[in-house]
Order: structure tokens, then sequence, then C-alpha cells
């Protein structure tokens, strides 16, 4: 048994490159995960003594094991290099905390995805009161009031509330900010009125041509919506909703219930365009492309059919990804793709581990940043192993020739359903250690969603959204009957999803693990892709961690990053201070503390505590006993007393001097929250335990510019 693990450990030298981008990877997540910025000569330093130690072990006929451990290790220097490098390319200004309302001028970029209070759109400003130029942010997303949508390519002038990206709600949650830092976003904003269309000096020459495509991309999903509706009679409802989702990336024209449907089912990717939508699309042409040189024997004896065919694919990627946005789920997916269609031009396999490897270094080398994002990690690892189940995978025999066709017929057909709920599994098994850490849910009949919806989109929706987008070039009734065909897919698809987010027991819930039990989820899961043998399925209790970790004690109290807003753990379920302000952040809480949500919030927290504007404090009886001055304005002393004498914790967010009362009581103040962040308190003792926000994050370039807010 020895000899044979031996020997399976030297064959995987042949299989080094596959190791690439994963070591690469490592790299870049050591770099994001550094508590302080660090300088890039060190690692750069590191990376070249280890790639001159690979060439010399190579030019004096050194081991391959050698070699392929230095050249690895090499590789991970580079990437953390890579990731430095690129942190510093996309440096711009964050907007200050506190900065409060101002005007904003500026150009509309795009209309980003909703929020849960209204549409939103992407600005370029060229002016905001109260900064100077110098000051000025890159981008800014701003939410505006319902029917506040304004196409790209406008410039417009509006009040909103503007705040830095939002740090991590709690300690240890997902850092959008640090996203932010990388797109270039330095603000969000609430705007405080509809925006007003103003006459502007024309933009520099890249932001007009931005512009120009996504309004075409606007205007595109405007008239797909309309047409669409027309093309059903009417009734296209969501269904045109789900078909500019999945086509311009734009989901105005979709509802929120349904959105959440199609989470729940565990069906969000079809909201994001990816693998699936471009392998759908783009797979039909290559397969229409060969079938209609195929069928002309005069073209077919003269032209590679399969090439030209390949050629063809590589435009159609090319052209969905410029009309879907562009957004990073669609580039790694265009990549991937294209990689894929390149091979085949080159005479190679187009789908194996090697391509997808390539595809994977050379996303991580445009954007490393990626190794750490949801999206990233769920495809990567999604696709990784279906190539790798593919590898093994028995070959069915051909039916015996003389076979009555409707025992052929059956026998083709059970071998094909077999193999998608064998996709549908492994896939779902691949994504799921991440489904848990990042969004707490488990869809439990996720496989027969993905089995039954995924089927209707690859052979259905996406071929027929790709016909009628071809046909409107040539006028709008033209495409009605693709569209007709596209809608009642996209109408299959949503009642999918509504089955199987509301059916019984569709969902569980589960708290986060630590982050190592995630990293170690991932390398398992890579381990068992990667690796070729049977030690490959000592991954797969790594690949588990995520799931079967134990996990700590779930915090009492959260308070949000400012003091502005805090939650209680009581019996296995969260009670909010503030129900219904900021129900993003408590609810996020919640999810990942494994926490129950009241459907009665206000009554739950009325059990509790007495609340009133300026304050909240706990009821008699109630242990721990929190108390919180919601306001800035100080309060006066003998309630400042009162608070104090109620109170085990009290959170202020008013800058006062502390009486004597509060002597006994854990007073948080906006000083603390200033430098700590969000924080979870834990009891110790007779004490308590404070878990800060900020620290985790450590000293960031995109952790400097907020209040942990």
């Amino acid at each position: 048994m020895g000899r044979g693990a031996l020997a399976q450990a030297r064959a995987q030298l042949d299989r080094v490159f596959l190791w690439v981008p994963v070591a690469f990877g490592l790299g870049a997540a050591l770099y994001l995960g550094w508590k302080t910025e660090p300088p890039l000569w060190p690692a750069a330093a590191v990376a070249l003594a280890l790639a001159a130690a690979t060439g010399v072990v190579a030019w004096r006929a050194g081991g391959r094991a050698l070699r392929s451990v230095l050249l690895l290790a090499a590789v991970v220097a580079v990437g953390f290099s890579v990731a430095k490098l690129r942190s510093d390319a996309v440096a711009a200004p964050i907007l200050p905390a506190g900065l409060g309302v101002a005007e904003v001028q500026g150009w509309v970029v795009d209309v980003d995805t909703p929020s849960q209070s209204g549409p939103r759109l992407l600005i370029a400003p060229t002016y905001i009161s109260h900064l100077t130029t110098d000051q000025l942010p890159l981008r800014v997303r701003i939410v505006m009031p319902q029917g506040g949508v304004v196409a790209p390519g406008q410039a417009i002038d509006v009040k909103a509330l503007l705040d830095p990206p939002p740090a991590p709600a709690a300690p240890g949650a997902y850092d959008f900010a640090r996203d932010a830092w990388f797109a270039g976003e330095g603000g969000v904003g609430l705007a405080r009125g509809a925006p007003q269309v103003i006459a502007a000096p024309p933009p520099p020459w890249r932001l007009r041509l931005l512009m120009a495509v996504n309004a075409f991309r606007w205007a595109t999903a405007e008239r797909l919506a309309a047409d669409m509706n027309a093309a059903m009679d009417g009734h296209a409802g969501d269904a045109a909703g789900l078909a500019v989702a999945v086509t311009t990336s734009h989901q105005d024209w979709l509802s929120a219930e349904v959105r959440g449907d199609l989470r729940a089912a565990g069906l969000a990717h079809m909201l994001a365009i990816a693998g699936l939508h471009t392998a759908a699309l783009s797979g039909f042409v290559f397969f229409s492309l060969r079938f209609l040189i195929a069928a002309w024997p005069w073209l077919a004896v003269r032209v590679n059919g399969k090439k030209v065919a390949a050629a063809g694919g590589l435009l159609a990627v090319g052209a969905y990804l410029v009309l879907s946005g562009a957004h990073a789920p669609a580039r790694r997916a265009a990549i991937t793709a294209a990689v894929a269609f390149t091979a085949i031009l080159l005479d190679r396999r187009a789908v194996s581990l090697r391509s997808l490897a390539l595809a994977a270094l050379i996303i991580l080398l445009t954007e490393p940043e990626v190794v750490v994002q949801p999206g990233f990690e769920m495809s990567f690892c999604a696709t990784a192993s279906l190539v790798a189940l593919a590898e093994i995978w028995p070959r069915a025999p051909q039916p015996a020739p003389g076979l009555p066709w409707p025992i052929a017929v059956f026998q083709r057909a059970k071998d094909w359903l077999i193999a998608l709920f064998m996709v549908s599994l492994v896939a779902g098994a691949a994504t799921g250690p991440f489904a848990i850490q990042h969004f707490n849910r488990i869809a439990n009949f996720g496989v027969f969603a993905n089995l039954t919806a995924d089927f209707v989109a690859s052979v259905a929706m996406m071929p027929a959204l790709a016909v009628a987008l071809l046909l409107e070039l040539f006028g709008h009734g033209v495409a009605q009957p693709a569209l007709f065909v596209a809608g009642w897919a996209a109408k299959a698809i949503i009642g999918l999803g509504k089955l199987f987010a509301t059916a019984p027991g569709a969902a569980s819930t589960a708290s986060s693990a630590p982050q190592a039990a995630l990293m170690l989820s991932y390398l398992g899961i890579l381990f068992v892709c990667l690796w070729r043998g049977w030690l490959r399925w000592l991954g797969l209790p790594l690949a588990a961690a995520v799931a079967i970790w134990p996990r700590p004690t779930a915090p009492l109290i959260w308070v949000a990053g400012d003091g502005a807003d805090a939650a209680l753990a009581v019996r296995g379920q969260e009670v909010a201070l503030r129900p219904g302000v900021r129900s993003y952040a408590t609810d996020l809480w919640a999810q990942r503390r494994g926490l129950a949500v009241p459907a009665d919030m206000t009554t739950a927290r009325g059990a509790l505590f007495d609340c009133d504007y300026w304050s909240c404090e706990a009821r008699p009886g109630v242990t721990p006993a929190l108390g919180i001055w919601w306001t800035r304005r100080e309060p006066k002393p003998e309630r400042l007393a009162e608070l104090c004498a109620r109170s085990d914790i009290l959170v202020l967010r008013a800058d006062v001097t502390l009486p004597g009362s509060c002597r006994e009581a854990l007073v948080l103040r906006p000083g603390d929250f200033a430098a700590g962040g969000a924080a979870e308190i834990y009891p110790a003792g007779r004490s308590w335990r404070i878990e800060w926000s900020q620290p985790l994050r450590g000293a960031r370039p995109w952790s400097l510019s907020d209040n942990g807010g």
C-alpha cells in the first residue's frame, strides 16, 4: 500500500500545472488576509529567489519532485505580489465617514441590481459638495426612490446621504468594502429625492464608450421586456424579467418575490450571468453552426466545421459578455469558455482540467481578489468537480445493434438521466461548503431544482433568447415565436423555483464555521478534483470541514458598527432592538449565527425592552440588562444615570462624561466603535468578552476610511 501511494504521488508530477492556479490563489489569499498592508519587495524577492532555485535544480538535473515544490512555492509568492500590485493599481479615494447629506453631480454609468428599497444607479461623480476634486471617488452607488431610474449616459444632480462602502456587519462577516475597493467604488448612498437630469461637459472617451455600451444594454432590456410581453399577450410578467436578467443582467423587471424564490430553491445562479448562461448560449451557437455546415455537403468538404463552429462560439462569447455588462461572474465564464473554444482551434481537448486550470490562472492574474469571493469559489469548484467526474465516469456501452428502437431509446434516456442527476449532485456537493459559510442556507431540494431548471434553461430558454436576439435585428414582430418559447421556458423556471422554495422542508439553516474550516473545505475539494488515484478520497473529510466543524457558542449581543442598532440572541431567536431599521445587517447576523427571526419582531422586542425614539432599556428581570442611547444628542444627566444604574451593558452614541453609576456596567462609547467597528458580546464568567470586527480586518486600504459601520 505504501509503495502504491508513493507511485501515485510520483504520477502527480505530470499534473503539476493543475496546482499552479491553486498556489497562485493561495498567495493572493495570503495577501488579502494580511492584517497590515505589506510592502511589495519581500514577496517579490522571495518569488525571484525561489524561481532561481528552481532553475538551479533543473540545471543540475535535480529531482522532479523538488523542482515542482520549489516552482509551486515561487507561484505562491508571485500570487502574493500580483495581488499587492493589483491593490495598488486600483487605489482611488473613498468617501470619508460622517459626510452626511451631500449634493452629487455625475454621469450615470449603469443601472445596478435593485436594492430592497429601490433601484440603484452606478455614478461617476464630477462634483460632491464638501469634497475637493482630488477627494472624489471613481464610482458611487446610490439607491434611488421608486421611478428614479435614469438611463446610462445621462448626467444627473441628486441629493443623497453618503457613506463609505459598508464594513463587515459583524466580526468575521464578509467584507464588501474590500470588493468595492477593487471595483473602484468609493461610496454608497441613499437619494433624498428624485434625480434631475442636467447638462455637463463631455466625459473622458473611455467613460463615454462604457456608458454607450451600457445605454445599449439598457435599451435592449427595455425592448426585450416589451416585445416578450407582446408575444405573450401581455402575460409575460416576471418571465420577461427573468429573460432580461439572463440577457443583460438587469433585474429591474423581476420582482423581489421571484428573486427570493430562486435563491431559496438553490437557483441563485440563474440571476448572475455566469457559467450556465454562457455555456448554454455559446454551446447552442457552436452546435448549430456545426449542424448547418454538416448539412451543406459542398461546404462540409471544404472547411473544418468544428473549428468554424468554435470561432463562432468565441464570437458569441464576446458578444454576450458585452451585452451582459461584463460583470465579474460573466468575465470568469467568458474566459473559461474562450479557453475551451481556443483549445478546439488548436486541436486540443476543449474540456479538461488543464484547460480549466489555464482559465483559472488567467482570471487570477487579472483579478487576484476573486479568490476569496463566493462566486469564484463556487463556480470553479463546481466546474472542477464536473470535469473530474467526467474523467472517472465509465463510458456507457453502445446499444447492441438490432435492438428495437423503444428499448434503445429507453437505455439512452436512462443513461442521460443518471448522468444529469450525478452532475447536479456533484456540483451541489462541491458548492455546498461555500453556500453554508457565506449564505447559511442549505436548499434541501437543490439537486432536483438544478436538475430541472438548468435543463429548461439550457435546452429552451437560452437558445430561444439567442434566436430572438438575432431576429430582433430584423424588426419587432419577427422574433415573437422565439420570444414566446423563451417566455414560457422562463415561466417554467420561475414555477420550479417557487415549487422547490416553498415545499415542506425546502431549506435548512446552518451557522457559519470558523474561516479555518472554509480553507480546509476549499483545499479538500480541490484535492479530490485534481489528484488522480484512490488517494484523492482522503480529501473528502477535509471537503466536509464546514459541515462538520463544531460551531462555537453564539454571542449574546450584536451591536452595529456605529452603535445605532443592536440585537440579542434569546432562546435561539434574534430580537432586534430597532425592527425595520438596517434589517439587512440584523438579518445577516441572525443568519450567520443560526438564529431564527420572529414573525413579529416588534412584539418580541416589546416583551423584553422599553424603547422610545431616544433609547431602549431592558425590562426588569431581563438578562443581560442591555441599555442603548440611540442618538448623538447628549442625554440629560438624570436619564444617563438611570440608564447606567439599570444596565449591565450600555451602548452610547453620544460622547458624554460617565457618572459614577456606570462603574458596574460595561459601557461602549463612540470612540470604541470608531476603532473597533461592529461588536459581538459573549459572557465570560461574571464579566463580558467583546469581539470587534475591525481588528479582524486589519489596517488595509479598504478598511481605513470608514468607522467600521
